[in-house]
């Protein structure tokens, strides 16, 4: 699969993370860890549903302010290469159930880099205005920092 960047439609955060691809994807893929980085400090993360297989359910949740814990995103993974690719909408939910509210799809990318890991998440969008919207929501910080919290919890 090659996915060519839309810039109209698409949004990415790539980045080298000093840490070896299986440290990175385990990050990615264990809730626990997922849930230390996945949502911009202070606030918290929790995993509801993590299912790391095609249908599979991605649920978090998040708490600010110390408040109670709400939804943060529904979404089902598409393709799963362990160690190299995690593909995951929120067109659909778990189960391949269709969502109420689609707005974005991501593609996850992890290779190897002399330094660690080359890391690459691109984030499309069904059109121009749901692409802008996501820029004036935040996406770039929001997105560069859990970028810089997971280089964190996983560089040593």
């Amino acid at each position: 699969m090659n996915t060519q960047l839309n810039p109209d439609l698409d949004l990415t955060i790539s980045r080298i993370i000093k840490a070896p691809v299986a440290t990175v994807w385990s990050a990615w893929t264990t809730p626990g860890k997922f849930e230390k980085w996945w949502i911009p400090a202070p606030a918290l993360c929790r995993v509801a549903a993590m299912e790391i297989k095609p249908g599979g359910a991605l649920v978090t949740e998040m708490s600010e302010d110390s408040g109670p814990f709400e939804p943060h995103l529904s979404a089902c993974f598409l393709d799963v290469q362990e160690g190299r690719r995690l593909i995951f909408t929120n067109a659909l939910l778990g189960g391949w159930r269709p969502a109420p509210t689609p707005f974005m799809t991501a593609i996850i990318t992890f290779a190897d880099h002399p330094e660690g890991t080359d890391y690459n998440a691109l984030v499309m969008h069904k059109d121009k205005d749901t692409r802008n919207t996501h820029v004036e929501l935040g996406f770039y910080d929001g997105w560069g920092t859990v970028a810089e919290q997971l280089a964190k919890l996983v560089e040593k």
